[in-house]
């Protein structure tokens, strides 16, 4: 696929910064960890990452403005454009040398995500995407599943740890949710699973309690491929409250269902 200017921007920091996670993961042993709050990690590889991410983004964008898990949130001098960055969505993971970690780009225009990209590093797999030329992952373009019955279904989530308050919402969500399909998968990356809903690896994910930076390149890679993407509150706002349900169109309204406990 030949994208646009800035698609290639993005995927170019992505895997710069993905090269620099590779080499960090290969040490992992040897990182300096420092505590940024219960069950909630942050590396040197991750502040690297962030960095170089930035560099390249704001070197070839520099009136855009700037969200981020490590550096925050800047305003840039083109109020309508800024990059949603997570340098290394699935710190956990990689601290303890488990090999299913991405780097997670974004591009919003006027508070509607146009472009995205999904590095996996270890696996070399950039999931990427932009408004009105469909979802890819390296050369093959991507596609949602076709699963249409809920117990044939394979979903993916997040699960509550260190004492997250949304524990007992999660427990009811997989007492509803187990019974009626094939199984859930909690691997620790939030973008990946979103990329997986748009690979057809997963048939749909939901989540509460993330940030922009976790979800922002997913949304447009996974309605690209064919997907619909929702607020786990039909009136609330996804960057915003950081809840989402994400599925192929024949499950997308059974799994709302079950996790908005419709009945």
């Amino acid at each position: 696929m030949q994208g646009s200017a800035n698609l290639n921007v993005m995927l170019k920091a992505a895997r710069k910064a993905g090269r620099i996670l590779i080499k960090d993961f290969g040490e992992v042993e040897n990182l300096q960890v420092s505590m940024k709050g219960a069950g909630d990690f942050v590396s040197r590889a991750d502040i690297a990452a962030e960095k170089i991410i930035k560099g390249e983004l704001m070197g070839a964008r520099p009136s855009y403005g700037w969200l981020a898990e490590e550096g925050g949130e800047e305003p840039g001098k083109d109020p309508t454009r800024r990059w949603i960055v997570d340098p290394l969505d699935g710190t956990t993971n990689f601290l303890h040398g488990l090999p299913h970690f991405a780097v997670s780009i974004a591009l919003e225009h006027k508070g509607e995500v146009i472009a995205g990209v999904i590095y996996d590093p270890v696996k070399d797999e950039a999931f990427f995407a932009e408004k009105g030329a469909g979802a890819w992952m390296n050369d093959r373009r991507l596609r949602v599943s076709g699963r249409a019955k809920m117990i044939e279904a394979v979903f993916a989530t997040g699960l509550p740890f260190g004492g997250r308050a949304d524990l007992p919402e999660t427990l009811r969500d997989l007492a509803r949710l187990l019974p009626a399909c094939a199984g859930v998968r909690r691997w620790g990356a939030a973008a990946l699973d979103l990329a997986y809903v748009a690979a057809g690896r997963y048939d749909g994910f939901w989540e509460r309690r993330l940030h922009a930076w976790d979800l922002a390149a997913g949304i447009i890679i996974v309605r690209e491929a064919g997907g619909l993407v929702a607020p786990l509150d039909a009136q609330g706002n996804i960057l915003e409250d950081g809840e989402i349900i994400a599925a192929n169109e024949a499950i997308f309204d059974k799994l709302a269902k079950v996790i908005r406990d419709e009945g």
